[in-house]
C-alpha cells in the first residue's frame, strides 16, 4: 500500500497463557485486558487492541473476523494478486461498463471526489506511473525513466477516465489506464474491521492497520484513559514519535514521503508522485495526517495534501475542513502544523503544549 507508517503501536498476540480455576474450558478463560490481535496485511502489519473483557473463544472468534475482513478487501483491491476483482476491472475492455462490488464502487466514489476535490493532485488512474518508477507490481528495475517514456505514461492518466455509476453499481474506463487504489484501500480496510468489531458489540478499541488507525472509547474505560497515538517523526532510521496524541471516536491517516523511496547517484526519489507532472514529490512537506470519522477518506486526502504541498494542501484543509497534521522539513528540523479544524477538534491548549503551530484561515484564503 502507498503509505508510510507513522503511528508507532507496536505489540504482540496476547491470547493469555495463564491458569484460572474454575473455567469449565480453555475458551472461557478470561483474558487480561487489553488484549492484542496482530498479524501481516498488504504487506505490512496489522494490530487491534480492545479494551472491553473478553474470553479466549471471543478474542479468537473476533480474530478470525478481523482476517476475514481484510482478505475481503484484500480480493477486491489488490494489484499483486491475479484473482482480484481490480485486476479484472483493469483487463476489461475500454468503454464498456463492469458491474463491481460495493465495496469497489465505494472506494472509486471516494477517490473520484478527492480527485476532483483536489484538482488532480489524488488520482487513482495513476498506476501505470507507479509501475513505471518501480513501486508498483510490475517490479521494474530502480532507473529513472527517460522523459519520452514519462510522457507516454503519463497521456495515460487522468481521473476523468474512470467513469463510476453508484446507481447501477458499475465502472469503466474510456482510456488504458491502470487503477491503483492503494492509496485508499488501507484506509477502506481499517472501516471495515472496525463496523466489524462496532457489529460485535465491542464499545473499547484501537485499530491499527500500517498505520492507518481508528479510536473507539478508551484504552481503559474504568479509569476513562484516552487513546495515545504517536505521530512519526519522517525520517529515516527507528521510528520515534514527534507528537502523541490522544484520540477517542475518530480516525487517522498519515502519508509521508521518507520510508518508500529508492536512490541514484546519491538523489532520493520518493514513491510519492504528482499526477500531473508524473513526478516524485520533492517540496519541503514531508508527512500530512488526516483526522476524519472514515478512513479511507482520511487516507486519500492525505495523499492530496502531501502532493499538493504545504501552501496548497492546507487551502485545500481549509476549503473542506479537514482536521489536518503537517510536518515540514526545515533544515534538519521539523515544522509542525495543524489547521483551524484540528485545533477546534483538540484545543489550542493542547496544540501548544505539543508545539504545533496553528494556520489562519485568513492567510490560507489569501495564498
Amino acid at each position: 500500500m502507498q503509505k508510510s507508517l507513522t503511528q508507532t503501536l507496536w505489540g504482540t498476540l496476547l491470547l493469555g497463557s495463564f491458569a484460572l480455576a474454575g473455567c469449565s474450558s480453555e475458551s472461557e478463560r478470561p483474558l487480561e485486558s487489553p488484549v492484542r490481535l496482530d498479524g501481516g496485511a498488504f504487506g505490512s502489519f496489522y494490530q487491534v487492541i480492545i479494551a472491553d473483557p473478553l474470553t479466549q473463544g471471543e478474542a479468537q472468534t473476533l480474530e478470525a473476523g478481523i482476517q476475514a475482513q481484510l482478505e475481503q478487501v484484500d480480493q477486491a483491491m489488490s494489484t499483486y494478486r491475479d484473482d482480484a476483482e481490480l485486476v479484472a476491472f483493469n483487463q476489461a475492455p475500454l468503454g464498456e461498463w463492469q458491474p463491481l462490488s460495493d465495496a469497489l464502487i465505494e472506494v472509486m466514489a471516494i477517490s473520484q471526489s478527492v480527485a476532483e476535490a483536489s484538482n488532480g493532485a489524488f488520482d487513482v488512474t495513476i498506476g501505470g506511473l507507479v509501475n513505471l518508477w518501480s513501486f508498483g507490481p510490475e517490479a521494474r528495475p530502480e532507473e529513472v525513466p527517460s522523459d519520452a517514456v514519462l510522457n507516454e505514461r503519463l497521456e495515460q492518466v487522468g481521473f476523468d477516465a474512470l467513469d463510476v455509476d453508484t446507481q447501477s453499481m458499475q465502472a469503466q474506463r474510456t482510456r488504458d489506464v491502470f487503477v491503483d487504489l492503494s492509496a485508499v484501500a488501507k484506509g477502506y480496510a481499517t472501516d471495515q474491521v472496525a463496523a466489524y468489531l462496532d457489529q460485535q458489540g465491542i464499545e473499547h478499541y484501537l485499530v491499527n492497520l500500517g498505520g492507518d488507525l481508528i479510536a473507539r472509547g478508551y484504552r481503559d474505560p474504568n479509569e476513562e484513559i484516552l487513546w495515545r497515538v504517536g505521530i512519526e517523526v519522517p525520517a529515516d532510521g527507528p521510528q520515534t514519535a514527534q507528537h502523541v496524541i490522544p484520540l477517542r471516536d475518530i480516525s487517522v491517516a498519515t502519508s509521508g514521503d521518507y520510508r518508500n523511496y529508492f536512490e541514484i547517484e546519491g538523489k532520493r526519489y520518493s514513491h510519492t508522485l504528482d499526477p500531473r507532472s508524473g513526478k516524485p514529490i520533492t517540496h519541503g512537506l514531508a508527512s500530512v495526517s488526516v483526522f476524519h470519522p472514515a478512513n479511507a477518506w482520511a487516507d486519500a486526502w492525505a495523499t492530496a495534501l502531501l502532493v499538493a504541498g504545504e501552501t496548497s494542501g492546507m487551502r485545500l484543509a481549509n476549503e473542506y475542513d479537514l482536521g489536518v497534521l503537517m510536518l515540514v522539513r526545515e533544515g534538519d528540523a521539523w515544522r509542525s502544523l495543524a489547521s483551524p479544524a484540528l485545533a477546534q477538534r483538540f484545543g489550542e491548549a493542547l496544540l501548544e503544549e505539543l508545539d504545533i503551530d496553528v494556520a489562519a484561515e485568513a492567510n490560507a484564503e489569501g495564498m
